[in-house]
């Protein structure tokens, strides 16, 4: 269901639509995480991602002027960062594939209190949580980016 909706997200022609195959992509995420018994895990993905994170992303579609968006022209340079945008992806992928998978012995433990995933976080996995702090920032500068006026 999360590939499904994850696909969705990219087909759906109205942004709306878009942002509601996102809250069910989210909503999938958490009942891997129910599987996988990380029920923590599972609560924050629901409150804060389907929830808080998805409220704003709604507010923000809701601000757009998204007729204005159709007419923009589509500049040389978006096109040359999407490309690089999907290349450190591609990169990214490739690395951890390349990776030798966890032994038993490293392997998080699920079960844990939210103080020992915090240890792990910060400690064992610090790198991709930094990764995604970044995308994060650079998803609210590009919210800024399509919300300001053309000054002519």
């Amino acid at each position: 269901m999360a590939l499904i909706c994850g696909v969705m997200i990219l087909v759906s022609r109205n942004p709306v639509n878009s942002a509601m195959f996102l809250v069910l992509t989210m909503g999938s995420l958490a009942a891997l995480f129910v599987l996988l018994e990380a029920f923590f895990l599972a609560l924050i993905q629901i409150l804060v991602y389907a929830g808080a994170v998805m409220v704003l992303f709604l507010f923000v579609i809701m601000l757009l002027d998204l007729k204005v968006e159709e007419r923009r022209k589509i500049k040389i340079w978006g096109i040359g960062g999407a490309v690089v945008a999907v290349g450190a992806i591609l990169a990214i992928f490739f690395k951890c594939l390349g990776n030798t998978p966890l032994d038993a012995t490293r392997a998080p433990n699920f079960h844990a209190d939210p103080i020992d995933l915090g240890k792990v976080l910060f400690s064992d996995y610090l790198l991709p949580f930094e990764i995604v702090s970044i995308l994060l920032l650079i998803a609210m500068v590009g919210v800024i980016l399509l919300s300001k006026k053309d000054l002519k």
